[in-house]
């Protein structure tokens, strides 16, 4: 993450998700950045130049991950994730070792620590840690 937040060749957006957080945008540099950014808007993006990123609205991610393969070919965009395992009970009570579970036997006879959520007797879910997903989007 450190590396391509750090590079200066592709434009980088950070989707942050917190009530009130705002996009940060890293691109590589044009004197017309700030406009490009605004697009006619009636707000202007905020240059924080301490950090070297511009903050902007979340409602205007979608329009600069466009924008942005139009003019730079390449976005990555960096944000938040959180994986889902799926398992069952009948996984997680079983006593041999036979497994034909989703799971691939990771949770096989281990009990519920009450971490899943149950759906039915066939299907159980639950959410890992949150953690900060990347990825490189490019233009066909």
């Amino acid at each position: 993450m450190n590396y391509v937040w750090g590079q200066e060749v592709i434009p980088v957006v950070l989707r942050r998700t917190g009530k009130g957080q705002l996009l940060r945008v890293r691109l590589p540099y044009v004197e017309t950045n700030r406009q490009w950014l605004q697009n006619g808007r009636r707000t202007s993006p905020a240059w924080i130049a301490g950090k070297k990123y511009w903050e902007l609205p979340k409602s205007w991610f979608n329009d600069f991950v466009d924008r942005a393969l139009l003019r730079f070919s390449k976005v990555y965009i960096i944000q938040p994730y959180r994986e889902q395992e799926i398992c069952a009970r009948a996984c997680q009570e079983a006593q041999g070792h036979e497994c034909q579970c989703s799971c691939m036997g990771a949770n096989h006879g281990v009990g519920n620590d009450g971490s899943w959520f149950e759906v039915s007797d066939t299907f159980s879910t639950r959410w890992g840690e949150r953690e900060l997903a990347c990825r490189l989007l490019t233009a066909r």
